[in-house]
């Protein structure tokens, strides 16, 4: 049976488009397993202002850099302090959250968190953060991914910016921001002057045996810790809210 010659460049097409999919599909990659390090950067200027202001930033480097770890294996992922730097100190100080150690269960929706507040070690265990993401469509490359950026308010007023790719195909991001479909690489939060974003990501030599939860300190959940901080931070003025975001974050 011969075709017309229309019937066959419909074949032909069809075929073309079936070959152009399925190499498209091959070339995709899903991670499930990788280990991403994070730098995160704190703009120290910011917040200082008064007579001693121009003095201090010709003292002060303006950015205080720092490192972290995010090592993930299926559903589960371990945040902690990476690489040291020659970055100095930030005013009055380290920059806050140095030591903070997330781990996080997306299957269970549940992760564990020890901070140390004021020279006091607290084991936070609670329910992952379930922020409202608002996605967009605009894009930039992180580390050699392509990823989408999308927008949350958490903490009742503190908005944050994000950028996530699907390739990764956990649900997670630095400290305890999560929720998008795809690994957040690029966080932006003006209020604490902070961004954080991924440097490279190694699909070798995860260390599966870190990837647990954190078990030395007092435990305590999230809201318990907040009235905590509150009372604490009492009488700090305008500072108060900044550092009760720093740590809760």
């Amino acid at each position: 049976m011969r075709l017309k010659n229309n019937q066959m460049k419909k074949i032909y097409s069809l075929v073309a488009v079936f070959f152009i999919c399925h190499l498209s599909y091959s070339q995709t990659i899903f991670i499930s397993k990788a280990k991403i390090e994070f730098e995160r950067k704190i703009n120290v200027w910011a917040n200082i202002q008064g007579d001693f202001a121009e003095q201090f930033r010709k003292s002060v480097p303006q950015f205080k850099t720092d490192y972290f770890n995010y090592e993930f294996d299926g559903s589960k992922s371990i945040y902690q302090p990476g690489r040291e730097t020659d970055s100095k100190p930030g005013f009055l100080g380290s920059a806050p959250a140095n030591d903070n150690v997330v781990f996080s269960d997306y299957n269970s929706g549940k992760y564990i968190a020890h901070k140390n507040v004021f020279e006091k070690k607290y084991l936070i265990e609670d329910s992952l953060r379930n922020a409202t993401w608002k996605i967009t469509n605009d894009f930039r490359e992180i580390a050699g991914f392509d990823c989408r950026r999308a927008t949350a308010i958490i903490m009742d007023s503190v908005f944050v910016v994000a950028f996530y790719t699907d390739e990764i195909m956990v649900p997670g991001g630095p400290e305890s921001i999560n929720g998008l479909p795809g690994m957040i690489l690029g966080l932006v939060v003006n209020r604490l002057h902070a961004t954080w974003y991924a440097t490279r990501v190694e699909l070798n030599g995860v260390n599966t045996k870190e990837i647990t939860a954190p078990a030395k300190g007092k435990k305590i959940s999230n809201a318990a810790l907040r009235e905590i901080l509150k009372t604490s931070f009492s009488n700090w003025g305008k500072e108060a809210d900044r550092n009760l975001w720093w740590i809760m974050f």
